[in-house]
């Protein structure tokens, strides 16, 4: 039996506590209201949910490759930025009009098709990675680790050629920009379109998972592969699939993301990588169900941390990842 499936059960008590210390900056709303108000918790609050949702969708790709293949991609990244980079050729060039108009579904006709561009690029590109990259080194890390590192360094140095040598303004669809009040509490309806694109997603890879011929075939292609083999069907195949969709799902971030932040630049998949493998970790490998959660947990963490004691919020995800690590060493929902 393995070490993750002999992994005691938290106690009560930790459980509890990991609940409730999520709820002390609302406390603090009456305990020192001078240093927070119920409008500015709620939107910082608001603002960590969509984050972790978007930091979601480039984890979860990272996740699934990890869980399935036992790849560890340092290059995930860049399909992050290429997908942002996408968007924001197809926003400045192919449909600007739509981009500009005060229209919902104006807007949401010009994000369908930045999505669906991303997703075309990031596709192609994630099965020419895996063939020609990835299928080199499968088993061994330590040559996954230097090799994906590598292509990351030479993709972003050939982005930033052709188009990012300086960050520069993504603008965001019009009607996706304005905000809306709901009792004191400024929202962002982009935040709002942020946390149904994480929700949206999550639901759909679910299902896929767990109701579609395929999605069974990937899951026990992680617990037997030889059995997968056994039955007539090609892994080969089902890892390259695989590795082309974690791509796909961090373009759709990056994307996102690149709305959320209103600006791109040629580094910022590198920049964000460290959120997705955080939330790995804290999810548990390979657990769709844990990257959800993990990402959310960070969204949130990041955002108190930044708001109360700005100076340590890099360093916060490295301390709540080690925090939930020394009381689950396999993470929150590792694969049993």
């Amino acid at each position: 039996m393995s070490e993750r499936t002999q992994e005691k059960a938290l106690p009560v008590w930790v459980k509890t506590i990991s609940i409730a210390i999520w709820f002390i900056p609302f406390v603090l709303i009456w305990v020192m209201p001078d240093v927070i108000d119920y409008p500015t918790w709620a939107a910082i609050t608001i603002s960590g949910i969509a984050m972790g949702c978007l930091i979601f969708l480039m984890a979860v790709g990272l996740t699934i490759i990890f869980g399935l293949m036992d790849v560890l991609n340092f290059a995930h990244g860049v399909f992050f930025t290429i997908g942002a980079f996408v968007a924001w050729k197809v926003f400045a060039y192919v449909v600007p009009d739509l981009v500009a108009a005060d229209s919902f579904w104006k807007n949401l006709v010009a994000i369908i098709l930045a999505i669906v561009a991303s997703a075309l690029v990031n596709f192609v590109l994630g099965i020419m990675m895996e063939k020609v990259v990835i299928a080199k080194a499968y088993g061994d890390h330590l040559k996954q680790i230097l090799i994906t590192m590598g292509v990351g360094i030479i993709v972003v140095e050939i982005i930033r050629m052709i188009g990012l040598a300086e960050p520069e303004m993504f603008v965001t669809p019009f009607w996706f920009s304005e905000s809306f009040e709901v009792g004191d509490v400024l929202i962002m309806r982009y935040q709002v379109f942020s946390i149904l694109m994480g929700l949206f997603f999550y639901v759909l890879i679910q299902w896929f998972l767990g109701r579609t011929k395929v999605g069974l075939i990937v899951r026990a292609g992680v617990e037997n592969p030889d059995m997968i083999k056994a039955m007539g069907y090609n892994l080969k195949r089902v890892f390259t699939a695989v590795f082309a969709v974690g791509a796909v799902l961090a373009g759709i971030g990056g994307l996102v993301w690149a709305g959320f932040e209103e600006n791109i630049d040629a580094s910022m998949g590198d920049q964000n990588l460290i959120f997705a493998f955080v939330v790995v970790i804290i999810g548990g490998l390979g657990s769709v169900k844990g990257s959800i959660i993990g990402a959310i947990m960070v969204g949130l963490f990041f955002n108190y941390v930044a708001f109360f004691i700005p100076q340590l919020a890099a360093g916060s995800l490295i301390l709540l990842m080690s925090i939930i690590l020394m009381l689950k060493p396999s993470g929150l929902f590792p694969q049993k």
